[in-house]
């Protein structure tokens, strides 16, 4: 390997691309993707990567499909212009959520993208905050997993979190809950939230902890429909909740989520930037908060070989995020 560092970028998320490139202090890579009228598409990557150490960022935007497909061929063409190492920089992974066979005959779809990746010619994924653990075994390259709760906290300890109770939107949060109350010091508590079929129409049944004349602050790894956290809010309302704020880090907004986030009880939404809000996805309640300087900063680390895990710490991260850009 020559050594050299480049990164280039999909056309899912180019400000982000931007974003990390500008901290990492490199050029955005040069190439060239081109949709044919049957929907075909041609990626060509128009520099020297011939014993690079190359890394792509792509995130799982809409269209969903064509951005995966051309992550796929933009990571063939690498290789065949024979680039040294592929890293995936993938913020969101498509189809992550499939990560179970819940119900006969269907597919373990996360599984599927990752084998694909492989095939792809990838030789490793940096991405953040998988929905569950075990998605990490899917693939059969080593995967770095950067945690979206320490950018996260880090913009929280900003307010007054003195009457704050953080609260996971349904039993399955609740362990990636502990890692928000370590950082911060706070109380928890867990809604019990059911749901039937595949409507995206939620049910908080119950409360497990106290959120009467408190801020409830619910925490969850995604926002998609907004259903889930729409009902949250609502439900801590009832239960004697002064305020309900929230913070997730993948803003998915799919379908007319940042309509519900306006009309709910809700003060203030924070997401960071994994992925991009279109104008339609805008709502003055959501703070966006740039993730683009720890993804640099792992980058580095996977190029020089240093430690990655590093990057867990919350004191590391509070120094990376508040240093220069």
């Amino acid at each position: 390997m020559n050594n050299g560092l480049k990164v280039f970028s999909g056309s899912s998320h180019p400000t982000f691309a931007r974003a990390v490139c500008e901290r990492l202090g490199v050029p955005l890579g040069i190439s060239n993707t081109v949709q044919f009228s049957n929907e075909n598409m041609l990626v060509q990557i128009e520099e020297n990567v011939r014993g690079c150490d190359v890394f792509v960022i792509q995130t799982s935007a809409s269209p969903v499909h064509e951005h995966l497909f051309e992550l796929l061929i933009m990571i063939d063409a690498l290789r065949s212009a024979s680039a040294e190492r592929i890293t995936a920089v993938m913020p969101y992974i498509p189809y992550i959520r499939s990560d179970k066979k819940d119900r006969p005959r269907i597919s373990i779809a996360a599984r599927l993208v990752a084998d694909l990746l492989k095939t792809s010619g990838v030789d490793r994924v940096l991405t953040m905050d998988l929905h569950s653990p075990q998605a990490q075994g899917f693939f059969r390259m080593p995967v770095d997993q950067l945690l979206g709760a320490g950018p996260v906290c880090e913009r929280l300890r900003q307010e007054d979190t003195s009457d704050w109770v953080l609260v996971a939107a349904d039993a399955g949060e609740a362990k990636d809950l502990g890692r928000y109350a370590n950082r911060l010091d706070l109380p928890m508590a867990i809604i019990d939230k059911r749901r039937d079929g595949d409507d995206e129409k939620p049910r908080a049944v119950s409360l497990i902890g106290d959120v009467e004349g408190k801020v409830g602050v619910v925490i969850d790894d995604e926002i998609a429909s907004g259903g889930t956290l729409v009902e949250a809010a609502n439900f801590l309302k009832e239960r004697g909740a002064t305020r309900v704020l929230a913070a997730a880090t993948h803003p998915i907004f799919s379908s007319n989520a940042a309509e519900r986030i306006d009309d709910a009880f809700l003060e203030k939404v924070i997401v960071t930037d994994t992925m991009p809000l279109r104008a339609d996805q805008q709502s003055e309640k959501v703070e966006v908060i740039s993730v683009a300087k720890l993804f640099a900063e792992a980058i580095s680390r996977i190029h020089d070989g240093s430690s990655v895990s590093e990057l867990f710490d919350q004191e590391k991260v509070s120094e990376i995020l508040k240093s220069p850009a």
